[in-house]
């Protein structure tokens, strides 16, 4: 399983919308409008990075709004001994 952190940058009016859009994508865990560089983030899960890429690409690109995105692919840290 891999997990991800999806930062969106959005056209001006269109944040509401493009999350509801978005909240819609199987795999997504949450999605929020936030303060900063960019307009909303996107928490998601996908089975492996061939199906983020295509969630990304396919799914979240093409939603009305979407200017870019900015990916965040977390990583499983094991403690050293």
């Amino acid at each position: 399983m891999v997990r991800a952190y999806i930062l969106l940058t959005v056209e001006i009016g269109k944040v509401q919308k493009v999350i509801e859009e978005v909240k819609k994508i199987p795999g997504v865990i949450n999605a929020d409008a936030v303060t900063g560089p960019y307009d909303a983030i996107v928490h998601i899960e996908a089975s492996d990075l061939g199906e983020l890429t295509r969630k990304i690409l396919h799914d979240i690109h093409n939603i009305d709004g979407v200017i870019d995105t900015t990916t965040a692919i977390v990583v499983e840290m094991e403690e050293e001994e």
